[in-house]
């Protein structure tokens, strides 16, 4: 069944002809004794489905003290805001509920007035994939939870001014305005705002901030550990035991409006199933709509993404739409056919599980393949140390040395030996950087045949035999039978 259309955000409306029961005069505003709550007569809605959560919104703002009415003080930037409507879908695509949102519009901000710095670390992929792949070997529990008007709780460090919401303006008093005292959706730095405040609390309950990933939090005390990680207002919780993740789940719902999701089953667009083998990623969802949005979901399967023979250059008929192709040249050294730039490319692995992978251009030109090969290894080093680094942290150390495989001899020569070669001045700064990890025994470098090179899946077109053993041994799999077809 179609999900009907909300209604249109520019739907006019009646302001409410009933004066504020609470009045903030310029001078209670000086004097510090403002009231804090004020109520205000709803206009009827066009539409009974938006009502609801229109006013679970309005009263949402009030009972956080979002703003104080004020009377408009002259000479100062006013923000706009407006109301936002959406449909809020469940993990198998049907229609959990409607939501309206006030959001103010950044674009009204102006830098350096009432607003300053904006930027707010998310939690980065190859965090998510590092830690979800030590609690699934340890079996513990992983729960979801979702934060309910997260930005609200940020507190601003400028001072805001915002016109009064469509639709609850009083017009017995039409010069006044809201003094914002908590952060709003739309805010440039509502984000940042949001993150500090849970930053500062969860600090105080005993979790460590990560060096290497801000958006990691760590809880460890003897046997019991915990890990929170946070994208925007998503949450990811898992701990070693199941009464100490109930513990942490108590003390957020003291302190933010939340709920608890359960089991983790979708996250950032991504479905997982759970199952004593381990836990299985899917994209399918999203999958199927950049098919739908290239008009493609009607077209015969293939075997292998990539043309085994062809070579992208700049002869050649143009794609109808060139925002629907993204593809990569060949990786082999000086493969671009027109640039003739090299492609490096990695993946590293835990254990059996694939955490992250990289394929791109390199910038500079190199005169052998073996320079080319070795800015690659130097790339893979460079991120194992970055998992190093966490892995300490997650209180997981390895105890024993990264394997980096490549399949140049004289890469793997060049990261033990110290050989100086003409043609390789200006890749010395790799070299060395390789040689000191190898020194110290954190890193052995070991030759791998071209024919177990499974990091040529990433940017080359492979036999239909060699693509699909490839696949099995990155661990990309079909999904179970039962959950074909969820999201």
């Amino acid at each position: 069944m179609p999900i009907p259309p909300l209604p249109s955000t520019h739907e006019p409306t009646t302001p409410s002809s009933t004066p504020n029961t609470h009045i903030i005069s310029p001078a209670a505003t000086a004097h510090g004794n403002a009231p804090t709550t004020n109520t205000h007569h709803m206009v009827t809605c066009a539409k009974a489905r938006i009502s609801k959560p229109l006013a679970h919104k309005y009263n949402a703002l009030i009972s956080n003290r979002t703003w104080a009415l004020v009377l408009r003080p002259t000479n100062v930037n006013i923000v706009r805001s407006m109301w936002l409507f959406k449909h809020k879908f469940n993990v198998d695509g049907s229609l959990s509920r409607y939501k309206a949102r006030l959001v103010t519009n950044d674009r009204s901000q102006q830098q350096g007035i009432d607003c300053d710095e904006t930027f707010s670390p998310v939690i980065k992929p190859d965090t998510i994939r590092t830690v979800l792949s030590l609690v699934v070997t340890g079996d513990w529990p992983i729960h979801q939870l979702d934060m309910k008007n997260a930005f609200l709780y940020g507190q601003l460090c400028e001072t805001v001014y915002m016109h009064r919401p469509l639709g609850f303006v009083d017009s017995a008093h039409p010069n006044y305005v809201c003094h914002l005292q908590r952060s709003l959706y739309g805010l440039k730095q509502a984000p940042r705002a949001w993150f500090q405040w849970f930053a500062s609390f969860i600090t105080r309950v005993s979790f460590q901030h990560s060096k290497t990933d801000t958006s990691l939090f760590v809880y460890h005390r003897g046997s019991n550990v915990a890990y929170l990680l946070l994208y925007v207002d998503n949450i990811v919780l898992t701990a070693s035991s199941t009464a100490l993740l109930q513990h942490i789940i108590t003390l957020l719902n003291s302190e933010f409006a939340m709920t608890d999701l359960g089991s983790l089953n979708y996250f950032l667009g991504i479905s997982a199933q759970r199952s004593k083998s381990g836990l299985f990623w899917s994209q399918s969802k999203f999958t199927e709509e950049i098919l739908e949005h290239a008009h493609m979901q009607h077209c015969n399967p293939c075997k292998t993404p990539m043309d085994i023979e062809s070579m992208l250059g700049s002869d050649g008929d143009p794609v109808s739409d060139p925002t629907l192709y993204r593809s990569l040249a060949d990786a082999d050294w000086a493969g671009c056919p027109v640039t003739r730039r090299s492609t490096s490319w990695y993946y590293v692995f835990l254990g059996d599980n694939l955490l992250f992978w990289s394929a791109k251009w390199q910038l500079t030109l190199f005169r052998s393949s073996a320079e080319a090969e070795h800015r690659g290894v130097a790339n893979v080093v460079a991120e194992t140390a970055w998992l190093l680094n966490l892995l300490l942290e997650l209180h997981a150390p390895l105890s024993t040395a990264t394997l980096v495989y490549c399949d140049n001899v004289s890469v793997v020569y060049l990261s033990t030996n110290p050989v100086q070669h003409q043609r390789t001045k200006h890749t010395q700064i790799d070299i060395h950087f390789v040689r000191e990890y190898v020194a110290s025994s954190q890193v052995h470098v070991l030759h791998v045949p071209s024919r177990f090179q499974y990091a040529d899946i990433f940017t080359k077109g492979l036999p239909t035999a060699l693509f699909l053993e490839f696949c099995s041994s990155l661990n990309v799999q079909r999904p179970p039978a039962q959950t074909e077809k969820e999201y």
